[in-house]
């Protein structure tokens, strides 16, 4: 298939924001202090006094490893059916939208999104010498890097190269932060229920808190560095949760669930222009090994309904060509399926880029169906042609081999 388009004094500055690397999202004391320190942010970035950025990057994982072949289901190829007669998606009830290739029946809103153009899809998505194990995989995509041997994430990095600490921010609605999105200079504001996102426990420990963060110069560059990001956290915190609370929006996201709350937050912070280039989520429950048609079905359900009204609601900010969306899982499904009525791990797989800046279609290779390598697909598109090509081509980063340590050419999919 061608290419179609349609106690601080030990510890350094560097120490304290790496100290937030995997963080455990809001505690309720004192002990949470200092993570929600590292990953707090000047005032100014969190109350829009800064000017909104341009184009924001909205990165979605979707976690467990989604099955490629049960989403963008190449219903056109016998062999296809061959290899999954329980649980391939009948030719009938395929969203078709080519002569090959269409969407899983529970995707209608990205099939929505598709057909207006709003949506590119790229075959065949990987890395060389690809590992079957979620720990490994994820942090050759969390990375950018085999094996994940970095000390920063992609999207961090990006952020070190791009901009000073002062001008480019990253949000990851979150428990606990991404590798993806940590950094050298940046501390990523991470939060999962905004409602809680910076409160401290009882008022005496918050007294304590607000007490930490007043001026108290102590020639100690790491202490000064921690009382003036700690001055900022009770404001950049109320913030996220002024934003949260007081955005209303009518636009039907589908049924409550992660993703679909999670992506509503990601909205109200843009209304509130929010000076945040960066917003990561993740949604889980991709690991299907048993019984996949059932939940894998709903899973869809809520990824397509989510994106489709984030899209939606986006546009009705009139932001709509500032915001791009990039999906991806850390592998595919294995061709054949397994005998408890579901797929295990495999490689190769679709990503999805949506927005209106978008020319939607088809991108790349999709992988044979029949020249496998160990009963897994073939890559086709290095993953990272995907991440230079929302970098360089959409967040407007020209020097993306020193970011993504390699030459990965973008993928012309922009209007």
């Amino acid at each position: 298939m061608l290419i179609r388009k349609n106690p601080l004094a030990p510890f350094s500055r560097r120490d304290l924001l790496k100290a937030g690397a995997y963080g455990l999202g809001v505690s309720t004391g004192l002990p949470g202090l200092l993570t929600r320190v590292a990953r707090a942010q000047t005032t100014s970035a969190l109350d829009g006094s800064e000017k909104s950025p341009d184009r924001i990057l909205v990165v979605v994982e979707l976690a467990g490893g989604n099955d490629g072949l049960n989403t963008i289901v190449p219903y056109g190829h016998d062999a296809y059916y061959r290899a999954r007669p329980k649980l391939g998606v009948a030719r009938d009830e395929v969203l078709k939208l080519d002569e090959e290739l269409g969407l899983h029946p529970s995707c209608t809103g990205l099939e929505s999104l598709f057909k207006e153009g709003k949506m590119a899809v790229v075959h065949g998505c990987g890395y060389p010498d690809p590992n079957l194990s979620h720990f490994t995989a994820m942090g050759w995509w969390h990375t950018g890097v085999p094996h994940g041997n970095a000390e920063y994430g992609w999207l961090g990095r990006f952020a070190d190269a791009y901009s000073q600490p002062i001008d480019n921010y990253i949000v990851n609605v979150a428990s606990q932060q991404s590798m993806a999105v940590t950094s050298e200079m940046h501390s990523p504001v991470v939060f999962d229920d905004p409602e809680r996102f910076g409160r401290f426990g009882t008022a005496a420990q918050q007294k304590v808190f607000e007490t930490f963060g007043e001026v108290y110069p102590t020639g100690n560059s790491s202490l000064d560095f921690v009382n003036r990001v700690s001055r900022t956290a009770t404001a950049g915190a109320a913030s996220v949760r002024n934003a949260c609370a007081e955005y209303r929006s009518l636009v039907d996201y589908g049924s409550d669930n992660d993703l679909t709350l999670d992506l509503k937050k990601v909205a109200a912070m843009i209304a509130a222009e929010l000076p945040t280039r960066i917003y990561y989520v993740q949604m889980g429950g991709f690991d299907t090994h048993a019984a996949q048609a059932g939940s894998h079905n709903t899973l869809l359900i809520y990824m397509s309904d989510a994106l489709r009204g984030f899209i939606t609601d986006i546009e009705r900010l009139g932001r709509g060509d500032d915001v791009a969306v990039m999906v991806f899982t850390e592998f595919g499904r294995r061709v054949e399926e397994n005998a408890s009525g579901g797929t295990d791990h495999g490689t190769a797989t679709p990503m999805f880029v949506l927005g209106n800046r978008v020319a939607g279609g088809f991108y790349g290779q999709h992988p044979s169906l029949e020249q496998l390598h160990d009963g897994n697909l073939v890559m086709t598109t290095d993953f990272r042609r995907v991440y230079a090509t929302m970098l360089q081509g959409f967040m407007g980063y020209s020097d993306t081999d020193a970011v993504l340590k390699g030459e990965y050419p973008p993928i012309d999919l922009w209007t």
